[in-house]
């Protein structure tokens, strides 16, 4: 089964561009830092991370209700590195996931096994990783590093 997602980016003025989703959605704005943009809204590296995490997020939650955990109040913290390629061209280059479980460890059963396939769920974390590494640690509401 195939899907095919279509979206408009229209400019608006200068680097800021409206994200039209149809009609499904409201649309977003979108801009580039200073000096070429103002940071008004969200940049692209923005929109990226937060694609990433949702995604990441919502795998996670998918798995441990396969397993019919209760799980509430998952957080996730987003991160990434933009530096120069060997062109000199920036590049995000690494991204680093850290979701929160909003639980001890020990109120999971079957932990080991979910946190062993939920990346395996998420389409946008693994399309992703194929040209930008991915860090992703789960930890418990005690900060205990799960995976």
């Amino acid at each position: 089964m195939s899907e095919q997602i279509v979206m408009t980016i229209s400019q608006t003025s200068d680097y800021k561009f409206e994200v039209d989703f149809g009609a499904a959605f409201n649309p977003i704005m979108a801009d580039l830092p200073p000096p070429l943009g103002e940071g008004s809204a969200p940049s692209p590296e923005h929109l990226l991370l937060a694609a990433v995490a949702n995604c990441l997020s919502a795998s996670l939650l998918f798995a441990l209700r396969k397993f019919k955990q209760n799980a509430t109040d998952i957080k996730t913290t987003i991160s990434c590195t933009v530096d120069r390629n060997e062109n000199k061209r920036l590049r995000v280059t690494q991204i680093t996931a850290n979701i929160n479980l909003g639980k001890q460890a020990a109120e999971f059963e079957n932990l080991e096994r979910i946190l062993a396939q939920f990346e395996e769920f998420c389409t946008v974390s693994q399309s992703v990783q194929a040209g930008i590494p991915i860090q992703t640690s789960v930890l418990d509401s005690n900060g205990v590093v799960l995976k």
